[in-house]
């Protein structure tokens, strides 16, 4: 993967610059999107649900024993937001929609559909690449945002049903108000932007250098995801420190 970054870099920069032509590409775009939602939405929810249950489930009985019981809004929304959502929605995202477009792109390069294009005068990053990269910017922060919310109501079901926490959902939901503010959530959404961005362009590149056939598009697929992970995990690292350092 390292060794490819500055081909992404530079596949990223021809994104950007293609920007101009997004209008152009719109019902790929849309397309695009209804099929991220589509696909990933159930999925989202069911993840979110317990993932919050899990938090409430694991911390609630430590903090119920040390007299903190109500603080387990605060610790559920705040985890959610700033970093279980964005990361567990990224890798989701990732191994569904990553691989897709890996797949899809490398059947395409593997067929000469893609040299066909060009034969037509038709810029590959403007027609293949530009609109997954949009759509997965746009519904990846939708998700979180959902997911968020999801999260926080599994969260409180969890507190209100186990009888070491045992908390009402009023004292559950104003905690999480206290705690939780607007900041955080935009955090959530800042990461979230940064790994579609970076899965997009992650598995269209890896989808254009796909060769040898179906065994070719295969492995394409395989990069493309565990590549996408490895550098959203990285990437989560150097945003954490970036936004602690803003919040100073």
């Amino acid at each position: 993967m390292f060794q490819n970054i500055g081909e992404m870099l530079v596949l990223l920069f021809r994104t950007v610059q293609a920007f101009p032509q997004l209008m152009r590409q719109r019902a790929k775009v849309s397309e695009q999107l209804f099929e991220i939602g589509n696909a990933s939405l159930l999925m989202a929810c069911i993840l979110s649900l317990f993932i919050g249950g899990v938090i409430a489930l694991q911390t609630g009985p430590v903090l119920a024993e040390r007299g903190l019981a109500s603080a387990i809004g605060g610790l559920v929304g705040l985890s959610l937001c700033k970093e279980l959502a964005p990361v567990m929605m990224a890798v989701l995202i990732a191994g569904r929609i990553g691989s897709a477009m890996a797949a899809e792109i490398g059947s395409m390069r593997v067929y000469q559909e893609i040299d066909a294009l060009r034969t037509m005068n038709i810029n590959p990053t403007h027609y293949l690449v530009l609109p997954r990269v949009v759509a997965i910017s746009v519904a990846l922060p939708m998700l979180v945002v959902f997911s968020i919310f999801v999260g926080w109501f599994g969260g409180a079901l969890v507190s209100m049903s186990n009888e070491k926490i045992a908390i009402s959902f009023h004292a559950y939901i104003s905690n999480l108000r206290d705690v939780v503010d607007i900041g955080d959530l935009a955090n959530g959404l800042f990461k979230s932007l940064c790994f579609a961005i970076a899965i997009g362009i992650v598995s269209c590149h890896q989808g254009l250098q796909t060769i040898g056939g179906p065994r070719g598009i295969g492995r394409s697929v395989t990069k493309a995801v565990v590549n996408s992970i490895v550098m959203i995990l990285i990437l989560d690292y150097f945003l954490t420190r970036l936004l602690l350092y803003f919040e100073k």
